[in-house]
């Protein structure tokens, strides 16, 4: 069991401090690159930005404590927005403009803002009507448009030193963010700004990240893990943050090459793609890069020695939840493959049996999560509102997934709790099929699930997807896994599919596959 360490590496301080210790420090070196949009800000802009922004915020009446609801695709303007909303101690509530109309609608409603800021090339009329919202467009910074109360615009008319003092307070709420979904409406979890901060520390303990660093980010900033794992370390390090707005497998090289990306963020589809197609490059061109991280998704051990024998490129693999952060992670000057790594520095870790009692080393169990790193609260798509403040006392919070640790603390996380086969009475972790899966030829994606037996209660059913021109037979996926699982554990049924399901976050949807696999017995 792990309890989190009481000590800060970096002290708290609010974004109004922050943003004035770093402009104090190095006025002119670039804060964030916006890669898409070809424009970048230095810390002094940064500063005066945000200032100007929270000042038009608090002239429409935003103050502590207030929800502002943030409408964007990734781009510097969201950022300025976002980090202007804290500035004055409001919450920021940056929901994913993927996710869906009805469903941002829904969660709008739900959380009833004050105001709601939209990027201008959204349909943001759309969006909002009928909602009775007050709202207002932001379009390019720095200049805006002449258009009617547009942000940017309005901003700039106004005194830097126009805010109101103080700002943001480390127990406060930061951020209310909804989880991955674009079928299903997906939950909102509520974050304060001390849980944001000490994941940010536990993602520099990870990386060794410092001011002298240069991040590619190119996920969206309307999740937590960008928001940990970009965000925060640029805020704690004063890193040069560089964002795009979705990955290039064509430009991601030329991204690191030409900016000197010191560190990459990563997701396991990521490095499928550039796995599947590689991509041809010097090793010198990438020389800056000493890291790459990988998280979000399960990452097999297999992909990911293939990755950097492929790249030359350290991968790091992280483990987080929605309602606790960073639970683990591989450090970067310690790591095991195959595992999350070792718990992270500021949230209680413990591997639980049925009965509550720790497992220990080398018995599976579930991960339970404990401490002031976790969120606050989390709010079912039902509007049911589970306060986690207990969690931050002493109270375990199950997560739901399986995972075992080895003598040294290494995590491996093994499934799901809802995704484990139970075969005979013997609980099978589809991971571990899915692993061995992965690594034979002509195989490109895979995924194991339980199916209805009549005499086991499950069996095992693999779903795979083969690399473009080869060829995959089901009784050669079958012998091929026969040597690497025991035999109860053996796929009894393979169906070669285009695609596996997959959430906006790359995780499979497992329950998806077990319709499709009731649509083929139907058939059959």
């Amino acid at each position: 069991m792990h309890d989190p360490a009481p000590d800060l590496a970096i002290p708290f301080q609010s974004v109004a401090d922050i943003l004035a210790r770093h402009a104090a420090a190095h006025p002119q070196k670039p804060a964030i690159v916006d890669l898409d949009g070809g424009k970048e800000i230095d810390f002094a802009g940064l500063r005066a930005a945000v200032e100007r922004i929270a000042a038009w915020l608090a002239s429409r009446g935003v103050g502590r404590g207030d929800r502002v609801v943030v409408l964007s695709d990734e781009r510097i303007e969201k950022l300025l927005v976002f980090l202007a909303v804290w500035r004055l101690g409001a919450i920021a509530c940056p929901f994913h403009v993927e996710t869906g109309i009805p469903h941002l609608r829904a969660m709008i409603a739900h959380i009833d803002p004050l105001l709601v800021l939209w990027q201008g090339e959204l349909d943001g009329e759309r969006i909002l009507s009928g909602l009775g919202c007050a709202e207002a467009r932001f379009a390019a910074w720095p200049e805006g448009d002449a258009g009617p109360g547009e942000v940017f615009a309005s901003a700039a008319a106004l005194e830097a030193g126009a805010a109101p003092a103080g700002g943001n307070r480390a127990g406060e709420t930061a951020c209310i963010f909804s989880t991955s979904g674009t079928t299903d409406r997906p939950k909102c979890v509520e974050w304060d700004h001390l849980g944001l901060w000490l994941c940010g520390l536990s993602s520099l303990d990870f990386t060794g990240m410092t001011g002298d660093d240069r991040l590619l980010e190119y996920r969206t900033f309307s999740w937590l893990s960008p928001q940990i794992l970009a965000l925060m370390p640029f805020l704690q390090t004063g890193l040069t943050l560089h964002m795009a707005r979705r990955f290039s497998r064509r430009r991601f090289f030329d991204w690191i090459e030409h900016h000197r990306i010191t560190v990459a963020i990563g997701v396991p589809t990521v490095i499928n793609m550039l796995l599947n197609r590689p991509v041809e490059i010097e090793p010198g061109k990438i020389a800056s890069l000493r890291l790459m991280t990988s998280s979000s998704a399960p990452l097999s051990p297999d992909r990911w020695r293939r990755f950097e024998a492929l790249y030359g490129i350290t991968l790091l693999q992280f483990y987080g939840a929605s309602e606790g952060g960073w639970l683990c992670g591989n450090r970067h000057d310690r790591r095991k493959l195959g595992t999350v790594g070792r718990p992270a520095r500021h949230i209680g870790l413990a591997i639980l049996d049925p009965e509550g009692a720790p497992c220990p080393p080398g018995v599976e169990g579930e991960i339970a999560i404990r401490g002031p790193q976790t969120a606050v609260a989390a709010i079912a798509p039902s509007g049911e509102y589970r306060d986690m403040r207990p969690t931050r006392l002493a109270e375990w919070f199950r997560t739901g997934d399986i995972g075992v640790a080895d003598a040294d603390g290494f995590v491996t996380v093994t499934g799901r709790v809802k995704d484990l086969i139970v075969r005979g009475g013997v609980n099978i972790a589809p991971l571990e099929i899915d692993s061995v899966l992965l690594r034979l030829p002509g195989i490109e994606d895979a995924a194991a699930v339980g199916v209805p037996d009549p005499i086991y209660g499950e069996e095992v059913a693999a779903f795979v997807v083969a690399r473009a021109g080869e060829t995959v037979e089901p009784d050669g996926v079958i012998a091929g896994c026969a040597p690497h699982l025991p035999a109860f554990k053996l796929p009894k049924s393979v169906f070669v599919v285009d695609a596996l399901p997959k959430s906006d976050r790359g995780k499979i949807r497992r329950d998806a596959l077990k319709d499709l696999w009731r649509e083929r017995a139907a058939e059959a």
